[in-house]
């Protein structure tokens, strides 16, 4: 004989814990109660001694600033260092004893002075430290910016 039977599921409608027994089972985590933190006593008094000195553990802290702009940045060093990966790939070409670079392209925003300059460098960018662009015109290379000089009387 055919017995028309309602779904399991709709059986445990209004059930707390959907068959399940303890409300904390049937996590995917097993009996543990859950994973990552979970049992650390956070909602309760007692928290573990690992998070009693850390008084970052819960809660949000400081602020992010809307509308900055983050230059990303390369040293002198960084260039003399990887010149031969520089020229196999293509963002350095040599051009009547100097090496030619684009510092835009690259990704580079500014140039800055860390490193010693042991070659003949054409750079351009979009920004240059003023000690970075003494170093490389003292060794007789040149730097130009994408940017206009503004300059303040």
């Amino acid at each position: 004989m055919v017995v028309n039977k309602r779904s399991k599921n709709s059986r445990h409608r209004g059930s707390k814990t959907h068959g399940w027994g303890e409300k904390k089972k049937h996590r995917g985590s097993g009996h543990r109660g859950g994973v990552g933190n979970a049992g650390s006593g956070k909602k309760a008094d007692c928290k573990k001694p690992r998070f009693w000195k850390d008084p970052y553990y819960m809660g949000k802290f400081g602020f992010v600033r809307q509308n900055t702009v983050y230059i990303s940045d390369i040293n002198i060093r960084t260039l003399e260092s990887r010149l031969q990966t520089l020229l196999s790939q293509q963002f350095v070409q040599e051009n009547d004893g100097a090496y030619v670079v684009d510092l835009h392209k690259m990704g580079y925003g500014k140039l800055l002075s860390k490193g010693n300059v042991t070659r003949k460098w054409q750079i351009t960018c979009k920004q240059v430290s003023a000690t970075a662009k003494k170093k490389v015109e003292d060794a007789g290379g040149t730097v130009r910016t994408l940017q206009k000089e503004v300059v303040t009387e």
